[in-house]
């Protein structure tokens, strides 16, 4: 192969080797935390810009946060239980540490008859914690997850 081809050929790899790419967000993002009252049952929505990996759910009588290990108190009268709900995949931040949900990590939910209080646990490597105080010990829950638009639902029964 002739030398002169040889050499453009090295030199347009290497630019291309080296121009950075555009890339899109790592991980799914918070935008929003929604809540509301439903016939039996109290929801709360976490709107998100795509699915987490996974998530894990535990019922705790208490939370810290991840990063501290500091205890946090969940807003709210008369909380029982505790929810803990994490998100392996998701952030409250982008790729260049810009909060992408802004509204209250720590928020009392008075018009539910049941769920009392949320709080974000953690917003650390891709992994956020969220926690559902609620009232009555006795509950049911359900977590799952929707698509169009992508967001993780959080029910406790009455």
């Amino acid at each position: 192969m002739n030398r002169r081809l040889v050499a453009v050929l090295v030199a347009v790899s290497a630019v291309f080797t080296f121009v950075p790419m555009a890339s899109a967000q790592s991980t799914a993002t918070l935008s929003d935390i929604r809540t509301g009252q439903h016939n039996g049952f109290s929801r709360v929505v976490l709107d998100l810009s795509g699915a987490p990996t996974e998530y894990r759910v535990s019922e705790v009588t208490g939370v810290s946060h991840c990063a501290s290990g500091n205890p946090i108190t969940v807003a709210g009268p008369g909380i029982q239980e505790i929810l803990a709900v994490t998100l392996i995949g998701a952030a409250a931040h982008d790729d260049n540490g810009n909060p992408t949900y802004t509204g209250s990590r720590n928020f009392a939910t008075p018009g539910l008859s049941n769920i009392r209080g949320v709080a974000l646990t953690c917003d650390f490597e891709a992994t956020l914690g969220v926690a559902v105080g609620y009232a009555n010990a006795a509950s049911w829950h359900r977590v799952f997850t929707l698509t169009s638009p992508n967001r993780l639902v959080i029910d406790v029964g009455l």
